[in-house]
């Protein structure tokens, strides 16, 4: 697997980042998914598909380790963070930037193309 960003990249775009072991780990995971998704799309750049997979880097870190504050108190010490997880790459800018980014819609077609459906059986009788 050859991965298109660099820990640099990922740092040029976040205000911090993680230890570059863990960064690394993020990278590889993302370039999994872009490969995945997106390798085999050749109406995308490669430089494209690299951009895509820094930002998705950022959304990977900033969903886990980096989690960003929408709303923050003093007295009571509260804190409110950005976005749902059932908003997919939504939930931070950096997701929204991969969403704008791939002009093919299969990123954004990850969450909003599977729909469950649960019925409850009331009764076997």
């Amino acid at each position: 697997m050859a991965v298109r960003t660099t820990i640099a990249d990922v740092t040029l775009i976040m205000k911090s980042v993680p230890a570059d072991a863990a960064v690394t780990k993020f990278i590889e995971s993302a370039s999994l998914m872009v490969d995945e998704v997106l390798g085999s799309d050749t109406t995308l750049e490669d430089t494209l598909k690299a951009d895509i997979e820094c930002w998705l880097t950022a959304h990977l870190i900033s969903c886990t380790l980096k989690r960003m504050p929408a709303k923050a108190g003093a007295g009571g010490a509260s804190i409110e963070y950005m976005g749902k997880s059932a908003m997919g790459l939504e939930t931070t800018p950096y997701g929204q930037m991969v969403l704008s980014m791939d002009t093919t819609g299969k990123m954004r077609a990850l969450v909003s193309g599977k729909r469950v459906k649960v019925t409850a059986v009331t009764s076997f009788e």
